[in-house]
């Protein structure tokens, strides 16, 4: 059963910023893509299984930006 989600991400100002987060984000285990859209301020994350958001926020945060949420 794959999940995809969008969450908010505060930070992101550039390609550099995308490719970052996308970078942490892809490391954990079950993702499949990644897309982040840093005029948006969002990243959607697919997945095989639902992610833990405790992780989700873990490697945005290694990347060096802030895990809103998910984005309403």
């Amino acid at each position: 059963m794959s999940s995809t989600t969008t969450y908010s991400v505060t930070g992101m100002s550039c390609g550099h910023c995308e490719k970052s987060v996308s970078t942490e984000l892809s490391a954990l285990q079950g993702v499949l893509s990644v897309a982040a859209d840093a005029k948006a301020g969002t990243v959607t994350v697919s997945s095989d299984q639902p992610l833990d958001e405790a992780a989700v926020r873990a490697a945005i945060d290694e990347a060096g930006y802030e895990l809103v949420g998910p984005a309403s």
